[in-house]
């Protein structure tokens, strides 16, 4: 049975922290101030502005102790990662979760994230939240709806979510737990402690930034280690600055993942909004899903 988290109060404290890739406090401005406005007291980690002067927001030291700390904080009721990146992978296996299983609080962000999400799903059956990140809040996107699903959540609302059809659709209706995230990640989870399994399960997936040949080479991978078969529904979010190489692919990035998933009797929903863009909504991990892919519309509800 999965454990959720308690939802927030107003003034419960939120710690903000950078467990991978940098980021500088300027630019989580606009996040803070939100989190603040929405009545929660921010404690800031260590590693979000740090004086990094590489691609990472501190040494592999200093980002563990950082997220350690804020997981063992009793003031701490919730952990907000202001970026993804990479690097939680680096030191997923030397963090202590002894306090955070008695004391669960809820894990923020997507990306390289999704590997936290999936090691504390897999191995304590505790949920987490896919949602957005502290860039995500800049440009006034502190007042879309996919930004504020977070604060509907912390909250403790629960959630219905609808999207337009589309033409690689697999009509039908699946209920089961909530698993999913960056594809790229998930991929590389396969035979690690963090490996999610998929039987029965709904799986959301989006990614950014890949050449479609990978794309097609991470699904022929998903598909031979099994990750595609007897699942309840999938799910396929945004796969955005999708590249191709000089001698075409031939096909889209949707088309590629249609002809490996075509053949399976589950509900498919393609286009969900769950993006590396704006288009992201806040999703429990783990949590129990109902997924409808109609003629008209698609929903997720809890």
């Amino acid at each position: 049975m999965i454990k959720l988290p308690p939802f927030l109060n107003v003034n419960d404290t939120i710690g903000i922290i950078c467990p991978a890739g940098y980021m500088s406090l300027e630019r989580s401005q606009r996040c803070i101030n939100t989190l603040q406005e929405w009545g929660y007291k921010i404690k800031i980690g260590k590693t979000l502005g740090s004086d990094s002067e590489n691609y990472f927001s501190g040494t592999d030291e200093e980002r563990l102790l950082d997220l350690q700390q804020m997981l063992d904080d009793d003031e701490v009721k919730a952990i907000f990662c202001a970026r993804g990146g990479y690097g939680i992978g680096r030191i997923i296996e030397q963090i202590n979760f002894k306090k955070f299983k008695q004391y669960p609080k809820w894990i923020i962000g997507f990306s390289d994230v999704t590997i936290l999400h999936s090691h504390l799903y897999v191995n304590y059956k505790i949920s987490s939240l896919h949602a957005p990140m502290a860039s995500a809040f800049n440009d006034e996107g502190d007042k879309n709806e996919f930004v504020l699903s977070l604060k509907n959540i912390l909250e403790g609302k629960k959630i219905k979510y609808e999207c337009a059809i589309h033409e690689f659709n697999k009509k039908g209706e699946a209920i089961g737990e909530l698993v999913g995230g960056n594809l790229s990640l998930l991929v590389h989870l396969i035979g690690s402690s963090s490996d999610i399994k998929t039987k029965g399960r709904i799986l959301f997936l989006e990614d950014v930034g890949e050449y479609l040949y990978n794309i097609d080479r991470m699904f022929y991978q998903l598909k031979r280690s099994g990750k595609l078969d007897k699942l309840a529904g999938l799910i396929i979010g945004g796969f955005t600055n999708m590249k191709d190489t000089e001698r075409p692919f031939g096909k889209t990035v949707y088309e590629i993942i249609h002809d490996i998933v075509k053949n399976h009797d589950y509900p498919v929903c393609f286009g969900f909004p769950v993006s590396h863009e704006k288009e992201n909504y806040g999703l429990k991990i783990g949590a129990g899903y109902k997924l409808k892919v109609g003629k008209n519309k698609v929903t997720l509800e809890e």
